[in-house]
C-alpha cells in the first residue's frame, strides 16, 4: 500500500504523507517508504521539495496501535527508523518546505522540526504528548530542542500541552503562520524566493555545512565552516557570481545540487 506520493512540477517536488485514515501516522511502514522518497528525490535535479499531508491531520506522530506488545528489538527498530528518515531530510542538498495543514504531534512535530523551513496554517497545532500516553518523547525532543529554546522543548515535552500556530511561529519551530487559506500562496512564495535566485549548488554546501556545524563550539565550527566557504569561493557558481557583481549584470548559475 502507498502512503506516500512524489509529485514534480518544474523544479518543484511534493512528497505527500497519504494515510489520512491514520491521521498519517508515523508507522514502520510510512517510514519506510517516506525515507525512500526523501532520498530518491535528493538524487534528482529537483531545486525544492515540499513536505505536505493529505487530509486535516499533517501527522499524528506514531502510530501507538503499532506499540502494544511490541518486543525490544522491535521498539529499538522502529524508533531508529524514525530518526534515519529525519536525518535524511538533512541529508539531501534541496531545501525540504513543511507545508503544515493541520496537527503535528509527537513524531509529527519532529517531522516539522527537522524541515529545513515550515510554513503552517492558522489552525495547525504542535505538540509533544507522549507523556500523557506514559512515553516521554525522547526522540521528537531531539529535533524540536534544536528548533526552539531549550526550556519551550522541555515544556512541550513535561506537560505535553499543545501550542497554536502562531505560537510555533514566534518560538521557531515554524517560519510563519498564515490564514489557512493563504497557505498555499505563502509556500509558493517561499518556493520561488528558493528558486528564483542563488546558486542550487551553494545552497546544498550550505544546508550541508550548517547542520555539520550547528552544535559545535565555536571553534570547531569554524574549523568546518572556513574550508567549506574557501572551496565555495574557487567554484565555478561563486565565480560567476564575483564577475557578474563586478560587471553589473544578473549572474548565470550553471552548478546543479550535485555538481
Amino acid at each position: 500500500m502507498a502512503l506516500v506520493r512524489i509529485d514534480r512540477e518544474s523544479d518543484v517536488t511534493t512528497i505527500t504523507l497519504t494515510d489520512a485514515a491514520t491521521r498519517n501516522t508515523l508507522s514502520q511502514a510510512m517510514l519506510t517508504q517516506l525515507r525512500c522518497a526523501i532520498e530518491d528525490v535528493g538524487q534528482t535535479d529537483t531545486l525544492v521539495v515540499v513536505l505536505a499531508a493529505e487530509g486535516p491531520v499533517f501527522s499524528a506522530g506514531h502510530n501507538l496501535g503499532e506499540l502494544v506488545g511490541i518486543s525490544a528489538p522491535d521498539a529499538r527498530r522502529l524508533f531508529e527508523a524514525a530518526a534515519a528518515t529525519m536525518a535524511a531530510l538533512h541529508a539531501i542538498p534541496q531545501p525540504v518546505i513543511a507545508r503544515v495543514q493541520g496537527p503535528a504531534f509527537a513524531a509529527g512535530c519532529q517531522l516539522v522540526a527537522s524541515a529545513d523551513l515550515a510554513i503552517a496554517a492558522a489552525s495547525a497545532s504542535f505538540a509533544l504528548p507522549g507523556i500523557t500516553r506514559g512515553l516521554f518523547c525522547h526522540t521528537p525532543l531531539v529535533a524540536v530542542s534544536r528548533a526552539i529554546a531549550p526550556k519551550r522543548a522541555l515544556e512541550m515535552a513535561l506537560t505535553g500541552t499543545p501550542i497554536d500556530a502562531e505560537t510555533a511561529a514566534q518560538w521557531g519551530l515554524v517560519n510563519r503562520c498564515v490564514p489557512d487559506d493563504q497557505l498555499d500562496a505563502a509556500v509558493d512564495e517561499l518556493v520561488h524566493r528558493l528558486t528564483d535566485t542563488g546558486s542550487p549548488y551553494a545552497r546544498g554546501l550550505g544546508k550541508r555545512v550548517f547542520y555539520d556545524q550547528a552544535g559545535l563550539p565555536e571553534a570547531q565550527a569554524y574549523a568546518l565552516a572556513a574550508p567549506a566557504i574557501a572551496l565555495n569561493a574557487i567554484l565555478p557558481d561563486a565565480q560567476e557570481g564575483f564577475a557578474s557583481f563586478v560587471a553589473k549584470r544578473a549572474p548565470q548559475f550553471t552548478m546543479g545540487p550535485h555538481d
